[in-house]
């Protein structure tokens, strides 16, 4: 993951005291929660329904996490606004890859990624299905 890297999405997030360890600052896995909203976010910015929606119309089960990394640079504590960057999904097959950032003014906090696999149900069972090209082109030229 670059720091050039232009992300997809960016939003700002004001830490909330539930997100937060006794001493104030963030419980690190309290950001994977951040980053698991933006990889949400990141596809109802491509222009898909919002994910319950996508469900239902799109006949996908989800996509589970199956790999997870990130490095916690600088704490963030309760009442920080950060600014959450997201960049478009990297595709395999049926998995995809989004790099994460979480920033406080100019400070990189913690900058991860996620790597989750495109399901479907058959024969009443999770299975890896293709990422649909209508939606891998919907990142195409970002």
């Amino acid at each position: 993951m670059s720091e050039l890297t232009r992300p997809f999405i960016t939003r700002e997030h004001r830490i909330e005291w539930g997100q937060c360890d006794p001493a104030g600052i963030v419980f690190a896995p309290r950001y994977m929660d951040m980053f698991a909203e933006s990889s949400i976010l990141l596809f109802e910015a491509a222009g898909l329904p919002k994910k319950r929606d996508m469900l239902r119309e799109m006949g996908v089960a989800g996509f589970p996490l199956v790999d997870l990394s990130a490095r916690f640079l600088k704490p963030s504590s309760y009442g920080d606004v950060v600014t959450i960057e997201a960049d478009a999904p990297q595709f395999g097959t049926s998995s995809f890859t989004i790099a994460h950032r979480i920033r406080l003014g100019d400070a990189l906090c913690v900058e991860g990624s996620e790597k989750r696999v495109w399901t479907v149900h058959e024969d009443g069972r999770l299975k890896a299905a293709p990422v649909p090209e209508d939606v891998r082109a919907r990142f195409a030229n970002h």
